[in-house]
């Protein structure tokens, strides 16, 4: 794996999500840079662990959530080597019950499969249906590193670009919470 500037030079092969990914950021002047992954999509954090290394980032958990009635759907990102803690989440949003959403509804709101869900995915969420939770710990990294809506490539950029460029092109204004991966 290489660590290379911005998109890549030929899409041939390349998801139309992916593609989208890249045209925000290029179209917001975000600098980034992208490393793919030759021998398989990650998919899980042990496999993100090596990109980490090339990237000099870490990449972020991100989890997609929901109410128990399905009704509020919830995009967590929280640092990839903290615990998940259910019941330390939902009790800081307010919720008595949260679960993990289905592929239907990541699929309908987020246009993203498992595996590849991304804060990137919320370009897709035009009528905001999902609230963008984001770990405290996430916004203190001087590097934002994710996934551009598929798992065959992780892209890093300037977290602050996150914050001020990326998210309000996007319409999301995310919810800070302190998550210690503990219980009770």
């Amino acid at each position: 794996m290489e660590l290379m500037r911005g998109a890549p030079a030929d899409m041939t092969g390349r998801e139309e999500r992916e593609i989208r990914a890249y045209r925000l950021l290029d179209s917001l002047g975000v600098e980034y840079w992208r490393t793919d992954h030759p021998q398989a999509p990650s998919t899980t954090m042990e496999i993100c662990a090596s990109v980490d290394a090339v990237l000099q980032a870490r990449i972020c958990k991100n989890l997609f959530l929901c109410n128990r009635q399905q009704t509020d759907f919830y995009l967590l990102v929280m640092p990839g080597d903290k615990p998940f803690r259910t019941s330390e989440l939902s009790h800081q949003l307010g919720v008595s019950r949260l679960s993990f959403a289905d592929e239907g509804h990541m699929l309908q709101y987020l246009d993203l499969m498992p595996g590849s869900v991304s804060v990137l995915g919320l370009m897709n969420d035009r009528d905001g249906r999902v609230r963008l939770v984001i770990d405290r710990d996430v916004l203190a990294e001087e590097w934002f590193a994710c996934h551009p809506c598929k798992n065959t490539s992780s892209l890093k950029f300037r977290t602050r670009d996150l914050t001020e460029k990326i998210l309000p092109a996007m319409g999301h204004t995310p919810t800070v919470v302190r998550l210690t991966g503990q219980n009770g």
